[in-house]
């Protein structure tokens, strides 16, 4: 019987491992089909949308190029598209993130219903642009294009019920916000809650808090930080009128349960911390970087940490504006230095010119007509001016020069320039004669006449 035994016992042992095998073989099926189905579940998800609104100028297409990887500098116009790679490294996954890029002139707003639909609006983020180097447009933009998007998402006419729920997830992730210190590093994403610890963590929202919910994230990035430097240079900007900036659109932001982010393309500040909370909003990648409310030319502010309270601590530095105030009355435009440009003049020609004045010379009465007139105001009697003085008034000629007198031709050349210094000395001698009224005027300007004609006479 021995030997039977032990023939058995092998017998059975050969059973037994076929049967493991069979479990192990099975094991290793289940946990392939398990891992193809979590791959597949954990796929990053397409359709994914950015919505940019902006004022013209304000950098839109530059940022989103410069997040892109590409070197675009060419102004869209209407409704642009671009698009975002994105590559999850740790699942070996890339899809695309559409960018659609609204024109600045409300004029292109219709062209939303080409990005936007009622199917696509709970997979969209949107992004407001404002131009830091245009500071007191900031408000007036925010103001307009929040306007235009919740218009565009009323005549969608989503149904009731499924608006209310994307509002209750926006709720939602703003109040369950944690420090980055806080959350568990070794999950990418956020595990949602038990029932229990919803009680427990769920705080009420502020009274001005998600005012205007949209039902979808909401990003505010500040372009043109850059320009801080020159608003202090140029326009006496301190640091009173950054804080007062930063406190409304920090409240604005806290009305659409919105983030806030200044950014720089010239200094490439920001730039990658955007790109990784708009992929942090839209597929849960984890994001570990605090609230950075420091520098003020690269203040970040990720949606859920504000409050009333915090945004009071910029207060306390105000001492020549109240946090109440109105944010164009105290963030004014500079005065526009207008350039004059005068209208250009064609110098005309030279001939031209002196023919004009010659004919207004010929138009003008003769001085020593005006003189004559004149004297007997003065004088009291109606006796002309000085001998010397009339003799210009025989001229008849309308050439300027015609009151010179021309030297004879026959004369030698030395004797010809004699001759018109005499007439120039002779006529600066008879203005300095006695009064027009005194008696024997005229003969001291005939004298002097005569005595320049001798001396004419003697050059000969």
């Amino acid at each position: 019987m021995a030997p039977v035994l032990e023939k058995q016992l092998p017998g059975a042992a050969g059973t037994g491992d076929n049967n493991n095998e069979e479990e192990e073989g099975q094991n290793l099926w289940s946990s392939i089909l398990s891992e193809v189905s979590t791959r597949s579940s954990s796929k990053l998800p397409s359709g994914k949308n950015i919505l940019i609104f902006g004022e013209d100028g304000s950098g839109k297409t530059t940022l989103m190029a410069k997040l892109q990887g590409a070197e675009h500098n060419k102004k869209g116009r209407g409704l642009e598209y671009l698009y975002l790679s994105v590559h999850d490294e740790d699942r070996d996954d890339l899809t695309r993130c559409n960018v659609w890029i609204l024109d600045g002139d409300l004029y292109h707003k219709g062209l939303l219903k080409f990005a936007v639909t009622a199917q696509s609006l709970p997979d969209c983020l949107a992004i407001f642009v404002v131009d830091m180097s245009r500071p007191w447009t900031i408000m007036e933009s925010l103001q307009k294009w929040a306007s235009v998007l919740r218009d565009h998402v009323d005549k969608l006419k989503i149904p009731p019920e499924n608006m209310r729920e994307m509002e209750q997830k926006m709720i939602k992730a703003f109040q369950e916000y944690t420090e980055p210190e806080d959350a568990t590093p070794s999950s990418p994403q956020r595990r949602a809650p038990t029932a229990g610890e919803e009680e427990d963590v769920v705080l009420p929202l502020g009274e001005n808090t998600l005012t205007h919910n949209l039902g979808i994230p909401v990003l505010i990035v500040c372009t043109k930080c850059d320009a801080v430097s020159v608003l202090e240079k140029e326009h006496d900007y301190r640091d009173e009128h950054f804080d007062f900036i930063q406190s409304h659109i920090r409240r604005f932001c806290l009305h659409y349960g919105a983030g806030l982010i200044y950014t720089s393309v010239k200094e490439e500040k920001n730039l990658d911390l955007l790109y990784k909370y708009i992929v942090h909003k839209l597929y849960d990648f984890q994001f570990v970087t605090p609230a950075l409310v420091v520098e003020k030319d690269a203040v970040f502010i990720p949606s859920g940490w504000d409050n009333e309270k915090k945004i009071g601590i910029l207060h306390e530095n105000f001492t020549t504006v109240r946090p109440e105030d109105p944010f164009e009355d105290f963030i004014t435009k500079p005065p526009v230095r207008k350039l004059v440009h005068d209208k250009e003049i064609n110098a005309e020609d030279e001939q031209v010119f002196l023919m004009k004045q010659q004919s207004l010379l010929a138009k003008q009465p003769a001085t020593p007509t005006r003189g004559a007139t004149e004297s007997p105001g003065r004088t009291g009697s109606g006796s002309p001016r000085p001998g010397g003085r009339a003799v210009p008034t025989a001229v008849t000629s309308g050439s300027p020069m015609a009151s010179v007198k021309k030297p004879d031709p026959n004369m030698k050349p030395g004797a010809a320039n004699e001759g018109v210094l005499a007439n120039f000395f002779n006529s600066l001698l008879s203005k300095k004669t006695g009064s027009p009224g005194s008696p024997g005027a005229g003969a001291v300007g005939a004298g002097v006449q005569g005595s320049a004609k001798k001396t004419e006479a003697g050059f000969d």
